[in-house]
């Protein structure tokens, strides 16, 4: 039996672009677009056209090029932005209008100063206007994760008839611990007439740094789409992470779930959104960080040699690294550095080690990191005074 397959919306070009001092420019986005394309992501969402005449231009101009990716616009439950985001996605090849309202009663009562029926109201009307312009209609209720299960339900019925075909529950304000994320999709699919016959999408931030796992143990329970930015950017503390959604689903195989990404290319795309946007991607950021795959401490680095699912649960060739990398330090033992010095062209014997690493240890406690100029010096010195 296949495995059960996964889409994912990708949201690095409007929801990810919210970033403080991450402004693209039209081409720059494009650029982005057409990589995540050839990334194989299901839908991208690239813009908020309403929000300004640069958005729209660029959703538009995105829309002509793509051709293998649903392209979707977001909105408000507005009719304007409805209309300004259809017009922008009009020369798509598959499209989708994203629209939506807040329903918690923080943003019911407080920031819309209304009541949860013309919040319903509002919701309807806005799927019911989308769908006079595109068949595919996603419904966001904005802040899910804090509204009421039982109001929760009854807005995301009452869109369904109205023709949404797929549901967004986002975590917006990342508050959710992961069981109380998940049971929150399984009621909504135990109590909500029609659900079976639409997509259940996560859309989860990371305020706590629970984002990835919000976004499987949606998944887990019954959410068909994940909606994710690359390196997890985004909005505050960001969104969830493509790259780990993607891997966890791909590496924890008793899930039984499975990606169209070409995991190959995630190093490349991450490196390509870390440059246009200008945000460095931390070194210790997992799948596509620049220690993911990086070993120091002699104990790891002897186990990696020796075999490298000893301390590694992913190929690095499986996200485009071409390999993992033996970093030598003061914490490196005599198997680093054998493993380094044999990969420079230096054969040693077992005495010759125990000389070479007394001098590297040596220059090891000056220096943060020993590099390959410190080895080919290191080596030749010892070499010519073994053989003096």
């Amino acid at each position: 039996m296949p495995n059960k397959r996964i889409q994912i919306f990708d949201t690095t070009l409007r929801d990810g672009e919210q970033v403080p001092g991450c402004q693209l420019n039209t081409k720059e986005k494009i650029e982005i677009a057409l990589a995540l394309e050839a990334l194989g992501v299901d839908v991208m969402e690239v813009g908020f056209p309403v929000s300004s005449p640069g958005d729209f231009k660029s959703v538009q101009e995105i829309s002509k090029v793509i051709k293998n990716t649903r392209v979707c616009a977001l909105s408000r439950a507005v009719k304007n932005d409805i209309k300004v985001a259809a017009e922008a996605i009009e020369d798509a090849k598959n499209s989708r209008i994203h629209t939506g309202i807040g329903t918690s009663d923080s943003h019911v009562f407080d920031k819309l100063r209304t009541t949860r029926e013309k919040v319903v109201e509002r919701g309807v009307a806005a799927v019911k206007y989308a769908k006079t312009f595109v068949e595919d209609v996603e419904f966001y209720a904005e802040d899910a994760g804090r509204t009421e299960n039982e109001f929760l339900a009854t807005i995301l019925e009452e869109v369904i008839k109205a023709g949404a075909t797929v549901l967004n529950i986002p975590d917006t304000t990342g508050y959710c611990m992961p069981w109380v994320y998940g049971e929150k999709i399984k009621y909504l699919y135990e109590n909500v007439k029609g659900i079976q016959n639409v997509t259940i999408s996560t859309h989860c931030h990371n305020d706590l740094g629970l984002a990835t796992a919000n976004s499987i143990s949606g998944v887990v329970n019954g959410a068909t789409q994940v909606e994710c930015t690359m390196n997890g950017i985004g909005e505050r503390a960001g969104n969830a992470s493509l790259e780990e959604v993607v891997m966890i689903l791909r590496q924890q195989k008793s899930l039984e779930y499975d990606t169209g990404i070409n995991t190959r290319c995630l190093k490349s795309v991450s490196e390509l959104v870390s440059e246009k946007m200008k945000m460095p991607v931390q070194a210790n950021k997992a799948i596509v960080g620049a220690n993911a795959f990086a070993h120091s401490s002699g104990i790891h680095q002897d186990g990696v040699i020796k075999n490298r699912e000893t301390y590694e649960i992913i190929d690095p060739l499986e996200v485009g690294v071409s390999e993992s990398s033996i970093v030598l330090t003061a914490r490196s033992g005599r198997a680093a550095l054998k493993f380094r010095g044999k990969r420079l062209g230096f054969e040693v014997s077992k005495n010759e080690l125990e000389e070479h690493y007394k001098r590297f240890l040596s220059i090891a406690d000056t220096k943060k990191v020993v590099t390959d100029k410190d080895l080919i010096q290191l080596f030749s010195q010892t070499s010519d005074s073994l053989t003096a």
